[in-house]
């Protein structure tokens, strides 16, 4: 039972499953995160498609699949899904206001399709990505409680470096890497205004270490609670 003085959970919906990443490792690991950070947040996850690039999930076929979350975590890999139809009823609810974080493989998720909505909702549009490397992440936005984890001399463990071809308008980077291959500079972090939903961001998050990371996962998890309007270092309402 909640104290009188004590915040109701963050309600939310973590959406996993696909190609080529330890999902169950990944989602224990955002719930201890939380707990660790005393972050409280009432989780409900949904772990199917299989562990191909093609698949559709049965949840987003009923109209109201978002209804009472706060925040849906999308961390899924379904790279050739490709139906506009399907798509739709997934970016919908989030247009309407259902926020959003976005991890790693879900901003190559529909990369297939020849409609943007996903890639608007998302922030930024991304098809490919180099190799794994300790990267450093330099942070733009100082200010912002959501990066104020990251210390200075932040490198990842390994990951892999996402190449982004288009940044949406209602985009703000948070934190680049630069690429060792070409030098160029690759949004890492950042939040997205898609409609009346909240968007948060990140294309790391390829491996295990770096959900063993201490970093990460308090960045992600502050990630949540700003989706949540919450207070991103204590959970509670602003």
């Amino acid at each position: 039972m909640l104290g009188a003085n004590a915040a109701e959970p963050i309600k939310v919906l973590v959406i996993t499953g696909g190609c080529c990443h330890d999902y169950d490792y990944q989602t224990k690991a955002m719930q201890l995160a939380a707990k660790e950070q005393s972050i409280a947040i009432d989780w409900t996850v949904v772990f199917e498609g299989g562990k191909g690039t093609r698949a559709t999930i049965d949840l987003y076929n009923k109209p109201d699949w978002a209804k009472g979350f706060d925040v849906v975590v999308h961390n899924e890999c379904f790279a050739d899904t490709d139906d506009p139809e399907y798509i739709r009823k997934i970016t919908q609810p989030h247009r309407e206001g259902v926020n959003a974080v976005v991890i790693h493989c879900a901003m190559h998720t529909y990369r297939s399709a020849k409609i943007d909505d996903w890639r608007e909702f998302l922030g930024v549009t991304s098809r490919h990505h180099e190799h794994q490397s300790h990267y450093p992440v330099a942070v733009l936005d100082k200010d912002n409680p959501i990066t104020q984890a990251i210390p200075a001399d932040y490198k990842t463990p390994m990951d892999e470096l996402y190449i982004v071809e288009k940044v949406w308008p209602n985009t703000k980077i948070l934190a680049t890497t630069k690429s060792e291959k070409t030098g160029d500079v690759q949004p890492v972090f950042w939040t997205n205004q898609f409609g009346k939903a909240r968007v948060f961001g990140t294309t790391y998050g390829h491996s295990n270490d770096t959900f063993s990371d201490k970093v990460f996962l308090t960045t992600l998890v502050r990630g949540i609670a700003w989706a949540a309007s919450r207070d991103v270092k204590t959970g509670e309402p602003k």
